[in-house]
């Protein structure tokens, strides 16, 4: 059973002026996005307005702009995104998820420091405790991505990631499928902002393409970090010689 349903977005900002200016943007305010029960992936090139829809949902959803669990205490709980105050998500009557996180990979390295503050002051011997018992700055940053997926993510729970994939080989990323789907399996959901062609191979999901168009969902097949790939698989001298003499 889904947690979260749907978002629509009430602009109440100039429509002219970022985030509101960004197509993937309007199109919310015009039509609603459906969660799918298990995984929803938003795909689309650099500047479509992943990462910026994602933060609103974490936002609206009581996340910190930093990551972590929604019981985290890194900033006032005011909201962060210019975008999470316009949104509505809906949520499934009676349905509280037991556990949750918001992951940003690019703020990762702040929340590890706020657990290790944890840890020195009054959760000492704790503090780790959800993070195989040591810092994730003395793990890799692969591992401590694996670590947080493995250790800290309980199930029963509602799970937004911005690029999980982004310290992970693709041998982890299989591995990370693998505990995706026990923990789905543990009625959790997750909502996903990606590149990565194999965390879009998961087969129960919806995929969101977002571009210069606004939001259409789209297949596997269809999506740009697949058909790149493919392309670049099939054909990797070909593409090579084509980009090169068109660098030079």
């Amino acid at each position: 059973m889904p947690f979260l349903q749907t978002l629509s977005l009430n602009p109440d900002g100039d429509e002219d002026v970022f985030p509101f200016d960004i197509p993937a943007v309007q199109a919310l305010s015009e039509e609603m996005l459906r969660f799918h029960p298990k995984v929803t992936f938003l795909v689309g090139e650099n500047g479509s307005g992943k990462s910026t829809i994602l933060e609103g949902i974490a936002d609206r959803w009581g996340y910190e702009r930093e990551g972590g669990g929604r019981n985290n205490n890194l900033y006032a709980k005011a909201p962060w995104s210019e975008l999470g105050p316009s949104m509505f998500i809906n949520r499934k009557p009676g349905c509280n998820p037991m556990d949750g996180f918001f992951l940003r990979a690019e703020s990762f390295f702040n929340y590890a420091n706020y657990i290790d503050e944890l840890e020195q002051g009054e959760f000492t011997g704790n503090g780790y405790f959800s993070y195989g018992g040591k810092s994730l700055h003395a793990q890799s940053h692969g591992e401590s991505f694996l670590t947080l997926f493995k250790e800290r993510f309980h199930g029963d729970g509602v799970y937004i990631l911005d690029e999980p994939e982004a310290a992970l080989s693709p041998q982890r990323q299989l591995a990370f499928l693998v505990r995706m789907h026990d923990l789905i399996n543990d009625n959790s959901q997750f909502i996903i902002a990606t590149h990565s062609p194999i965390l879009l191979g998961y087969p129960e999901s919806t995929i969101y393409q977002l571009d210069e168009n606004g939001i259409q969902q789209i297949t596997y097949e269809e999506s740009q970090p697949y058909q790149i790939t493919q392309r670049f698989l099939s054909n990797r001298d070909g593409m090579l010689a084509r980009l090169l003499e068109e660098d030079e």
